[in-house]
């Protein structure tokens, strides 16, 4: 932490899955802030990070989500994509803070911020562990709504994510508009064989 600095937490939630959005948040907590449950949003259950997330909404300073499409996945790459999404939320937070934490090793300058990469940042912070249930819980919310109009991926418990029944609903429907094109798992490349 630094003494006296307005200090916000920056995570994404998403870069693995096959379909959907990347979702970054941003999240200045009060100083005081402190939750016991509060951790790396893939170590804690469903309940909690979704108890946690009314929570923060509520307690903190300032918090932004913002989602970065399949489409604009495609043309950055992932990582990319990831780093301009939390860039995004910082931009749209309603208090400017005077310092940046990102979890993750991989950041472009933001003019007029300064930041620190943090690998395991949401294991480290609260901050960024508050930016994680964020990004995680409003990313889940979104694949659960595509779900519907999607059935047959099992996205509502999936997320996106190369599970096996995904692979095998991609193999028999096809992609969707809402696939990224440019990552594959290497069971859906075409074989020469």
């Amino acid at each position: 932490m630094h003494e006296g600095l307005v200090e916000a937490g920056c995570d994404e939630a998403g870069r693995g899955p096959l379909a959907g959005a990347v979702f970054a948040a941003a999240v200045i907590l009060p100083p005081d802030f402190s939750d016991p449950r509060l951790n790396d949003s893939k170590q804690m259950s469903e309940e909690d990070r979704d108890a946690l997330r009314q929570i923060i909404e509520k307690e903190a300073v300032a918090w932004q989500v913002v989602e970065v499409s399949p489409e604009e996945i495609d043309k950055l790459n992932i990582l990319w994509a990831s780093v301009t999404g939390m860039q995004r939320a910082v931009l749209a937070l309603s208090v400017r803070p005077d310092y940046l934490l990102i979890d993750g090793n991989k950041w472009k300058p933001l003019k007029g911020y300064r930041a620190q990469t943090v690998v395991h940042g949401d294991a480290t912070y609260a901050s960024i562990a508050a930016a994680s249930v964020l990004a995680k819980t409003h990313r889940d919310e979104y694949m659960r709504k595509l779900a519907l109009e999607y059935p047959q991926y099992g996205w509502d418990h999936n997320f996106g994510y190369p599970t096996r029944e995904h692979i095998d609903a991609i193999r028999r429907y096809g992609f969707t508009p809402l696939h990224r094109k440019s990552f594959h798992p290497k069971e859906l490349e075409p074989s020469l064989f």
